[in-house]
């Protein structure tokens, strides 16, 4: 799809072309090369940015911007998998690099963060908080985002960074109050409560990054301070934070987070907010209009921008883009961006509208996000946000290098990918010298989330394999990565991802493929719907000599069984049974269980649910015996 901007002045501009078991060698010393020689120094955001009458401005001139939310900058809430206890860790280098760079490619110059956690006890975040307590600080927590800080200015981005939340989700103001015993309300009235908070406002602003040496008030990556996300608070509390934030930091913009309910009047007639912002989600009122009314609101009288908006078709995407780049407001960060996950593939989040039809987009967008235009969304920012700086579109850089991650699985091959790139190209070679053969033309890491990116079916038996990938973009082909090896697979390997029911041999009535409701199932975004006494088969004329099925079910105890088939009839064998991961949770995720057996060679297999609830099939690996 074109889009074909109203504002003809910009016309022209619009249209403008655009680690775990086999051996990766050399790969440390690639990275370290391409670091030195690719990435902008220390110091690239020179100065802090301040206001300009109604608009912001830095030391290179005005600052406007179209861009997202990444709200996994502090702590991932969305590291799922097996093997995984808790979907909660702390973003790594290789993670945070990959975020700014995004959004660096978008064309974005400013990004927003979610907010300074506080520890909640009904939460399964347990330690990866910022806040343990009053006064209470998780120092493990402060060295995550001294390291985001310190890749957003490696990268040329601006972070706004809310101080506290309204809601529960990752810990807020009704956290701060029941640490004092207090109702939430409490949080903005209390003087003990508010004193708690104070207290954080200090730490936070007043902390050493120990990496770069620069106390976050003194760090030009800060944009601003946000007093909170999408508060309910009295004038009077927001004016006495915003004057404990300028009393400990006088070099950063104060940004009133009473942002859900229009611009407050209150915030615009106080002298201490600098910025003032608005959150916009589905109504009966057409998103564009929303913002409309904000950016009218505001005019003439303070900056503005919309922190928040999502949710909604490409129209009132670009209905929302448009008011803004056409107004005087400073940006739009829209709701949100996740970066790519330091084990291979992406992080994933599904939100809770339309059945989990709306997630969390991925740069540079991919065919799995067409239900939500996911590609067609990342043009119209990337072309917005070159276009409200006034600058031409330009082509992509080649990709860098990916880097294979160690394995000694033909069935779980997977790299860490590279900001840009669209697909990779993966070569294997039975000799550490090659000759080099493709073995995928189109492989992509956002397809199966949580997933190894390839499983390598085609693999010869019993002779040592080496692996390379590349990445590829519109631009070009980079270079291929250290090569992985040497791994001997013993057996030919297969694998379901049950994108839909072609590699089964038949199923029972009933059996159906389902992807409502991700975020339950670990955000697998397809999976197999086993119903009661419900069946699949597989056969094959070589035996089947190992099984291992990936399953959600409602309860740990549910019945799921393995049977062979073969000339002796149907034989069901015994299963080891595994769970990772837990239910409930914010988000009702289901109990993923793990079913492993090995045995003497079958000529088919067959899973059932005997009895109970319904089953979620998610992924089925075979070894077959040659």
């Amino acid at each position: 799809m074109t889009w074909q901007p109203r504002w003809p002045e910009l016309r022209g501009i619009f249209m403008t072309p655009d680690r775990r078991g086999g051996v990766a060698r050399g790969g440390w010393l690639v990275s370290l090369f391409c670091g030195l020689l690719c990435q902008p120094v220390w110091g690239e955001l020179n100065g802090f940015v301040t206001t300009d009458g109604t608009g912001l401005r830095d030391a290179a001139g005005p600052l406007r911007f179209v861009s997202f939310n990444v709200p996994n900058l502090l702590v991932i809430e969305d590291a799922f998998g097996f093997g995984r206890q808790s979907p909660w860790r702390w973003p790594d280098a290789f993670e945070l690099t990959d975020a700014f760079r995004s959004i660096r490619q978008l064309g974005g110059t400013v990004t927003r963060s979610y907010v300074i956690t506080v520890r909640r006890e009904d939460s399964d975040q347990g330690e990866f908080v910022h806040v343990r307590g009053p006064g209470e600080f998780n120092e493990e927590a402060f060295q995550a985002m001294d390291r985001m800080l310190a890749a957003a200015n490696q990268e040329g981005v601006r972070v706004i960074v809310p101080l506290v939340d309204n809601w529960t989700w990752q810990g807020g103001g009704p956290q701060y109050a029941g640490f004092r015993g207090q109702p939430p309300e409490a949080f903005w009235t209390d003087p003990e409560v508010i004193a708690d908070f104070k207290q954080t406002i200090g730490f936070v602003l007043m902390r050493r990054n120990t990496i770069t040496g620069v106390r976050y008030a003194d760090d030009p990556a800060i944009l601003g301070w946000e007093t909170g996300n999408e508060l309910d608070a009295p004038p009077e509390w927001t004016r006495e934070i915003a004057a404990t934030i300028k009393s400990f930091d006088p070099n950063h913009l104060v940004i009133d987070g009473n942002s859900l309910h229009g611009v407050p009047a209150a915030s615009l007639d106080e002298p201490l907010i600098d910025v003032v912002t608005t959150h916009h989600y589905p109504s009966d009122q057409p998103m564009g209009d929303q913002v409309a009314a904000a950016i009218a609101a505001a005019a003439g009288r303070k900056p503005f921008f919309v922190g928040e908006a999502g949710f909604v078709p490409l129209d009132e995407i670009r209905a929302v883009v448009e008011r803004v780049v056409e107004s005087e407001a400073a940006g739009v960060l829209l709701w949100s961006l996740r970066y790519r996950n330091r084990d291979g593939g992406f992080y994933w989040h599904s939100e809770p509208n339309n059945l989990g039809r709306y997630k969390a987009y991925h740069w540079p967008g991919f065919p799995s996000g067409e239900a939500y235009e996911e590609t067609a969304v990342m043009s119209l920012v990337r072309q917005a946000a070159h276009a409200v700086r006034g600058l031409p579109v330009r082509p992509l850089p080649s990709p860098a290098a990916p880097e294979m991650l160690p394995t000694d699985d033909v069935a779980a091959i997977s790299w860490q990918g590279v900001a840009g790139a669209t697909h990779y190209r993966v070569e294997r070679a039975t000799a550490a010298v090659g000759p080099w053969h493709l073995i995928a033309a189109e492989a992509r890491e956002e397809r199966h989330p949580y997933r190894p990116l390839l499983a390598d079916e085609s693999a010869p038996i019993d002779a040592n394999c080496w692996y390379r990938v590349r990445a590829v973009n519109e631009t070009g082909e980079s270079a291929p990565s250290a090569q992985l090896g040497p791994i001997m697979p013993r057996e030919r390997v297969f694998v379901d991802e049950f994108d839909d029911l072609r590699r089964v041999a038949s199923a029972s009535a009933g059996v159906e493929i389902v992807t409502a409701n991700p975020r339950a199932t670990q955000e697998d975004v397809a999976r197999a719907l086993l119903p009661p006494g419900g069946r699949i088969r597989y056969e094959f004329p070589e035996g089947a000599v190992a099984v291992r099925v990936y399953a959600f079910t409602e309860a740990d105890d549910q019945p799921l069984e393995v049977a062979l088939l073969g000339p002796q009839g149907r034989r069901v064998v015994s299963a080891r049974r595994e769970s990772g991961g837990e239910a409930g949770g914010d988000y009702g995720y289901l109990v993923p269980l793990l079913l492993t057996t090995d045995t003497e060679p079958a000529t088919g297999v067959e899973i059932t649910v005997p009895s109970g609830g319904a089953v979620q099939l998610a992924r089925l690996e075979l070894r077959l015996a040659p």
